[in-house]
């Protein structure tokens, strides 16, 4: 069990996940406010689900938040101050199809640091 950053709440870590984002969430016709006829909602075109853009370079857990008098609710903590390696980031929200093999079930581990050696001088 940990706390929150600022101690309000306690949460349980389920595990790590990537945040995406629900592309049929967006306002309907559209997103933007300048709307123009050519732009329905129901003409969007790719993945209905697509990665955060602004949680791609962040770890993402999800997690049951504990309060008390509450019931458990589960949710997903992006941990914004903290930075994915580039090998990580690459594992999470890769858009190069060979990432896509299913065998690819498991984010890189980190290679062991080469031995330093001593230079005589």
């Amino acid at each position: 069990m940990r706390t929150s950053p600022g101690g309000q709440y306690s949460y349980r870590v389920l595990g790590p996940c990537c945040r995406l984002f629900d592309r049929e969430e967006l306002p309907w016709p559209c997103c933007r406010l300048a709307w123009r006829s050519k732009e329905p909602s129901w003409r969007r075109v790719g993945r209905r689900f697509v990665p955060d853009l602004a949680a791609r370079r962040c770890p993402s857990y999800a997690v049951e938040l504990l309060q008390p008098g509450s019931r458990i609710t589960r949710t997903v903590i992006t941990l914004f101050p903290q930075r994915l390696s580039p090998d990580l980031q690459e594992w999470w929200y890769s858009k190069v199809p060979d990432s896509l093999d299913p065998a690819n079930q498991a984010p890189p581990t980190d290679p062991e640091p080469a031995p330093q050696t001593r230079r005589g001088g």
